[in-house]
C-alpha cells in the first residue's frame, strides 16, 4: 500500500449529478460522527499499552546511562510514537498536554496506519500511564441516567495500537526512501523546537564538535521553530538525547544551484548525461509550451529531444534569426520542461516530461524596449506564426514586458491584444497566455517589502484574460562563511524582492498577479545595504544558452522563472486533461492555490492597510503560490482571487 500511495491519483470529476430543491433550515445539536474505532478488549489492549509505556521507560533510562557515560549532558527527554490500526483513526489531539511540555511534534500517514511523534519531556511518561490505567479502571460519569457509561478516554486509547520509543527515523518527514543508510554522511535540515527554558540551537552549536558534526553558521528563525542545517550520520545525530530532544523535524537539506553552477564544464556534464538517462520524453502529440522570448537554442542537451528546429520561429528571422543570443530564452525553456533544475538532477528517479516545447522570438534582448514598436501587433504575427500549425494544444509564455508605469491599470494596445487572442474575441479561438508581472527596479531593492508593493505590474501584465505571475521564493539559505553579514533579503514564503504588484492600482482595474512562483531571493550587503545577487543558492537552476562554449547549467530567476515555472505547471495540466478549454486550465491553476504563512501574517486583518480594506490588500499584494497541481498534492483555496 505504501508504494501505491506514492502514485499521484486524478481528480474525481463528478459530471450531471445537480439537482434543484428548497433551501431548508438544518436541525440544530446534529451530532458529529465519533472516530472510526477498532473493537477492543479493555483489559487485554489497557495492560498492552502499559507494558509499551514501562518499556519505554525503561528504555529512557538506559539512554540516560549511555549519555552520562558517554560524558554529555543529560535531562531533557525522549519521543514516542503513536501508531493506529490499519484503517482507522487516531486521535492525536489528545496527545499533546502542553502545560506538561508534551508536544505534538509530526504526524504521518505510513500506508494505512498513522503515525504522531509526540516529545515527552523526561519524567512525563506517568501521564500516559494515567490515561491508560484510568481507561482500564474507570468510568465516565454519563450526563443524563438514560445515558451509558463508558470508559474514560476511551477515544484516545482504542485508537492508539502500539506505543514505542521513537528514533531519527520518526522524525524524518521527507519520503521514507530517502532516509540515509548506514553510515552515510549527508546535511541535514534541522528544525528545532522553541523552548523558554532551554537554548537548542545554542546547546547544538556547542556540542557539535563533541559529536563530530559540522552545522552551518546560518539559521532561520520562526515563532515555534529554528532551522538549521547539520553536516554528520544518524548514528552521531542520535548520540545525544539532548540533542534529538531538541528536534521536531528533520529532512534532507535541499541541494541549490550554486552546487551545480560552482562545477566545472566536463562536471556538469555528467550530471546532465546522468539526467538524460532516466529521462521520458513526451510524445509528438504532447501539449506545447510556447515561448514568446529572445529566441531558444534548441540544441542544449537538455532540450535537444523536447524542441525541434521546425519549431523555432522568429518576428524577423532575416534581421535576428531564431537562436537565443542574449540569454533569456533558453534558460526559460529549460524551467518551462523541467522546473527548477536542482531537484531533477539531485535525485536518481525517473524524469518524465508531458509536454514539448515551440520559440517565437519576438526580441532580440530586453534591452530592445530602446526600440519602440507596437508590441501588441508583435505579440498577435508571432502566435500566428506558430499557429500555422493549427492542430496542437499551446500554453503560451511571454514574460517581455515593459517597465514604464503609466497604465496603472488601465489596458494598453500590447494588454488589449494579449486580451483579445487569449479570448478568441477575433477568431473564436481562446488561448492560454502566461505572462510575468514584471521586475522591480533592482537599484531599489533594498527597500524590500516597500520596493514590491509601489512597483507596479508592467505592460501587458494587466490584462484581463491571461494568467498574470508574479513571484514568491522559499530560498534563503546562502553560504555565511563566504558572505558573512549577508542577510537574504525575502523571508522564506514570502514576496520574492523582483515581484510586482497591483497595490498602486485603483479598484476599477484587475487584481494582479493571479498567482505566483518560484522567483529566487536576493540577499542584503552588510557593508552599505544594498541588495545584490551574491549567491546562486537564492536563484534557480536551468539551461545556459553559451552551452557549447561555457558551462550547461547556470542559475535563474525573478518573475521571469515564475512565469515559465507557471506554464510548465499549466502543460502538465493539459497533458492530464487535454480536452479541457484554455479558459479551464487557467481556472484550475488559480483555484487550486493556497497563501503562504509568511503573506497571510504580511497583512492582519485588524491591520490599517491605508486606503484598500484589508483582504484587497492581500489580494493586490500577490495571489496565492501555485498548487502544485494535479501531479503535485493538489491544494484549496477558498477565496476567489480571479479578478
Amino acid at each position: 500500500m505504501a508504494e501505491k500511495n506514492k502514485n499521484r491519483l486524478p481528480h474525481l470529476l463528478v459530471r450531471d449529478t445537480a439537482t434543484t430543491s428548497l433551501y431548508t433550515r438544518p436541525k440544530l445539536n446534529v451530532r458529529v460522527p465519533g472516530l472510526n474505532l477498532p473493537e477492543r478488549n479493555r483489559a487485554q489492549h489497557a495492560e498492552r499499552l502499559i507494558m509499551q509505556i514501562e518499556q519505554a521507560q525503561e528504555q529512557e533510562a538506559n539512554i540516560i546511562q549511555e549519555q552520562k557515560a558517554f560524558g554529555l549532558e543529560v535531562g531533557n527527554g525522549i519521543y514516542l510514537s503513536f501508531e493506529s490500526e490499519a484503517s482507522f483513526d487516531l486521535k492525536f489531539g489528545s496527545l499533546e498536554f502542553q502545560s506538561s511540555g508534551i508536544e505534538l511534534c509530526s504526524i504521518k500517514q505510513l500506508g494505512e496506519k498513522l503515525m504522531a511523534t509526540v516529545f515527552v519531556p523526561e519524567g512525563k511518561l506517568a501521564y500516559f500511564l494515567k490515561k491508560i490505567t484510568q481507561y482500564r479502571d474507570e468510568e465516565t460519569i454519563p450526563r443524563s441516567p438514560d445515558k451509558l457509561t463508558k470508559p474514560k478516554n476511551k477515544d484516545l486509547v482504542e485508537s492508539i495500537s502500539a506505543i514505542k520509543l521513537a528514533a531519527l527515523r520518526e522524525l524524518w518527514m521527507d519520503d521514507a526512501e530517502l532516509f540515509p543508510q548506514g553510515n552515510e554522511i549527508i546535511w541535514w535540515e534541522v528544525w528545532l523546537r522553541h523552548s523558554d527554558v532551554v537554548d537548542y540551537e545554542n546547546f547544538l552549536r556547542q556540542h557539535a564538535p563533541q559529536l563530530e558534526m559540522t552545522v552551518s553558521e546560518e539559521a532561520i528563525h520562526f515563532l515555534d521553530r529554528t532551522v538549521l542545517l547539520v553536516h554528520g550520520t544518524k548514528e552521531q545525530m542520535t548520540r545525544s538525547i539532548n540533542l534529538l530532544g531538541s528536534i521536531a523535524e528533520v529532512r534532507g537539506a535541499k541541494e541549490t544551484a550554486e552546487f551545480f553552477t560552482g562545477m566545472g564544464r566536463a562536471e556538469q556534464k555528467n550530471w546532465i548525461d546522468n539526467a538524460l538517462a532516466r529521462l521520458k520524453v513526451a510524445p509528438d502529440d504532447a501539449p506545447r509550451v510556447c515561448l514568446l522570448d529572445t529566441g531558444l537554442n534548441e540544441q542544449h542537451p537538455l532540450l535537444q529531444s523536447v524542441a525541434d528546429p521546425a519549431d523555432m520561429h522568429s518576428y524577423n528571422k532575416a534581421a535576428w534569426g531564431t537562436d537565443d543570443r542574449f540569454g533569456h530564452g533558453t534558460p526559460m525553456a529549460g524551467l518551462a520542461v523541467y522546473g527548477d533544475l536542482t531537484v531533477a538532477l539531485a535525485h536518481n528517479g525517473p524524469i518524465e516530461l508531458t509536454h514539448r516545447l515551440e520559440s517565437v522570438k519576438i526580441i532580440p534582448a530586453p534591452s530592445d524596449h530602446n526600440d519602440k514598436r507596437l508590441y501588441g501587433a508583435i505579440t498577435r504575427e508571432s502566435i500566428g506564426r506558430v499557429e500555422i500549425n493549427p492542430n496542437r494544444q499551446r500554453v503560451y509564455c511571454m514574460a517581455v514586458t515593459t517597465p514604464d508605469d503609466r497604465d496603472r491599470g488601465r489596458p494598453s494596445s500590447w494588454s488589449a491584444t494579449v486580451d483579445a487572442l487569449a479570448s478568441g474575441y477575433e477568431d473564436e479561438q481562446s488561448r492560454l497566455i502566461i505572462l510575468s508581472a514584471g521586475n522591480t527596479d533592482s537599484a531599489q531593492r533594498h527597500h524590500y517589502p516597500d520596493s514590491s508593493l509601489t512597483d507596479e505590474v508592467h505592460d501587458p501584465g494587466q490584462a484581463w484574460n491571461a494568467l498574470t505571475v508574479g513571484g514568491y521564493t522559499e530560498k534563503v539559505w546562502l553560504d555565511t562563511t563566504r558572505y558573512p553579514g549577508w542577510q537574504p533579503i525575502a523571508p522564506a514564503g514570502d514576496l520574492s524582492p523582483s515581484s510586482c504588484t497591483s497595490m498602486e492600482w485603483v479598484k476599477n482595474w484587475p487584481i494582479k498577479p493571479d498567482i505566483v512562483m518560484e522567483a529566487g531571493n536576493m540577499a542584503i550587503s552588510p557593508h552599505d545595504g544594498t541588495a545584490d545577487y551574491i549567491d546562486d543558492a537564492l536563484q534557480l537552476l536551468s539551461t545556459g544558452h553559451q552551452f557549447a562554449l561555457g558551462k550547461s547549467l547556470i542559475s535563474f530567476g525573478d518573475t521571469s522563472a515564475a512565469a515559465a515555472l507557471a506554464a510548465r505547471l499549466a502543460a502538465m495540466v493539459l497533458g492530464q486533461y487535454p480536452d479541457y478549454w484554455p479558459e479551464t486550465v487557467r481556472a484550475l491553476i488559480v483555484h487550486s492555490a493556497q497563501w503562504t504563512e509568511a503573506l497571510k501574517s504580511r497583512f492582519n486583518p485588524l491591520a490599517d492597510t491605508g486606503s484598500l480594506p484589508p483582504v484587497i490588500a492581500l489580494l493586490r499584494l500577490r495571489c496565492p503560490q501555485h498548487g502544485r497541481f494535479v501531479l503535485e498534492h493538489p491544494k484549496r483555496l477558498d477565496v476567489d482571487c480571479s479578478g
